[in-house]
């Protein structure tokens, strides 16, 4: 079923109230830029108690149908371009041309949602016991982007850069087959890492996804 079908479901006073809020996370699970349990999250702080409440259920429904509306004009764009360039023969994207065809931050809040992304992030590894110096490392790094909004100094930067460079080294072939739960791990830790990268970045407003600043 796609995300329009659950959409109407939630809306649906007829359906048990439960089977809409299982909707609401299917909708999230079909558009989740900033991860599945990021983005219930984040539904939750944008529009209130929506397991309890009607009125923020609806409301959460708006934010996340607003965002995915957004993406998807963005996608229609690629498209044509894509087609466009086609018929100018040039078959393959260039090699820094975005493909937004899936969605690498929250449309229309790109700095709020990966704020709290990088909230939610934080609290789910530190519950899960910072072991290793890159799991501290990153710990840090996203205790600095919380306290200072998201914004990032030459000596942050660096210190992200590194990281991340050391976490896709040890991500690399056959690290999946030799220990899966430390390749998982480190693959978490470099989410948190692009959500923090993400919550430094200026060329978007941080327009709330229901259009609201």
């Amino acid at each position: 079923m796609g995300f329009t079908n659950f959409a109407r479901k939630v809306r649906d006073p007829s359906l048990p109230y439960g089977h809409r809020v299982v909707s609401l996370r299917s909708c999230a699970q079909l558009y989740r830029p900033i991860g599945f349990e990021a983005t219930v999250s984040y539904l939750a702080h944008k529009a209130g108690p929506f397991r309890e409440d009607e009125d923020a259920l609806l409301r959460a429904l708006g934010v996340i149908e607003a965002s995915r509306a957004a993406w998807q004009v963005e996608l229609r764009a690629y498209a044509a371009a894509r087609a466009e360039a086609k018929r100018r023969g040039v078959r393959t994207p260039g090699p820094r041309e975005r493909n937004p065809n899936s969605p690498e931050y929250w449309y229309g809040a790109r700095r709020e949602a990966a704020l709290h992304a990088v909230g939610h992030w934080r609290v789910r590894l530190r519950s899960a016991g910072l072991t290793g110096e890159l799991s501290r490392t990153v710990d840090l790094c996203a205790a600095d982007c919380l306290e200072s909004g998201g914004v990032q100094g030459e000596r942050e930067r660096a210190r992200l850069a590194a990281c991340a460079d050391a976490l896709e080294r040890r991500m690399e072939p056959p690290a999946h087959r030799d220990d899966a739960a430390t390749y998982f791990h480190h693959r978490d830790l470099l989410r948190v890492l692009r959500l923090i990268g993400m919550a430094a970045r200026t060329d978007d407003g941080d327009q709330g996804a229901d259009g609201h600043d």
